[in-house]
């Protein structure tokens, strides 16, 4: 176990004094490849957690930072590590499919069958967020990013900590971290507990899928590709889509502008009919669970 980030002791005759506030800021790290190292570091995180310290851990995609979800001070002490602000709200990691369908307050028509195929795994899904859950995890406009990661490490320790708002273990801007030397380097004591699970398993983050609305929306590219999920849910808005649509609007405007035809006097044999009725021919615009123990079934 390695001890980091120690403040310069105060001594008094000989003996050496660390004050509860040096404490507080020493950042420890553990490596999880080995057993005892692996059930302390869980132990210290699931600690640091519930007293509303920041811990970071290893995933199936990047190493994340995480805080206790229902804790508003240890959002904010994450959102202010990463240099973020409260309108990017941090997404939740939960260690089982009940604990995530307890966050929401329905999955829509697609996400149970996301969920089927996709976790656990690098797949984010926005929901609506369950309205009873004293919580503040910023500016969410009522919603919530929710995912169970593919990671043993990772549900073990969700398992006793109940859901963590985890965001990318990186400061804003910079690469997300794949390995919890890269994770410490940007974070340093803000962080409490590191957990070294090893290299990450992917080099992106997941991918992000908003189920508010009555067709997905793919929020980010990542790590479950635009294929795969519309294998699933067969048809998935992108923002290629929305440029192309308002594209199309600006092109049938055009054609509309430029097939109406040049205004003529009306004479007294057609009293302007000819005219009206050209109006009214004109194309208008179409409006087209929490169990013991890990476990990464997805009988969770």
């Amino acid at each position: 176990m390695a001890i980091l980030g120690r403040a310069p002791a105060v001594t008094a005759g000989g003996i050496r004094i660390q004050s509860l506030r040096e404490r507080a800021n020493v950042s420890r790290v553990y490596d999880c490849s080995e057993p005892l190292e692996r059930t302390r570091g869980i132990a210290e995180a699931v600690s640091a957690a519930r007293r509303g310290e920041l811990i970071v851990l290893p995933t199936d995609t990047v190493y994340g930072v995480g805080a206790d979800a229902f804790t508003p001070p240890a959002v904010s002490a994450l959102l202010d590590a990463k240099g973020r602000g409260r309108e990017m709200p941090p997404p939740v990691l939960v260690g089982s499919v009940r604990a995530a369908t307890a966050l929401v307050e329905d999955l829509g028509t697609y996400g149970q069958d996301l969920i089927d195929e996709f976790w656990p795994g690098a797949l984010t899904l926005v929901c609506r967020a369950n309205q009873n859950l004293l919580w503040d995890l910023g500016e969410t406009k009522g919603t919530v990013a929710v995912r169970m990661p593919m990671h043993e490490l990772a549900v073990e320790l969700l398992k006793e900590t109940g859901p963590l708002a985890v965001s990318s273990a990186n400061l804003t801007g910079r690469a997300p971290a794949r390995t919890v030397g890269d994770a410490e380097k940007m974070l340093g004591d803000a962080v409490s507990v590191y957990l070294d699970g090893g290299p990450s398993g992917h080099a992106e983050p997941s991918t992000i899928v908003d189920l508010t609305g009555s067709v997905p929306r793919l929020l980010r590219a990542g790590a479950v590709s635009e294929d795969k999920i519309r294998s699933v849910v067969g048809v998935l808005l992108t923002d290629e889509d929305e440029r192309d649509d308002q594209d199309d609007g600006q092109d049938g405007a055009k054609a509309a502008e430029d097939a109406v035809p040049a205004p003529r006097a009306a004479t007294e044999k057609d009293g302007g009919k000819d005219d009206e009725k050209g109006a009214e021919d004109e194309a208008k615009p179409s409006l087209v669970k929490d169990e013991p123990g890990p476990s990464l079934t997805k009988e969770d």
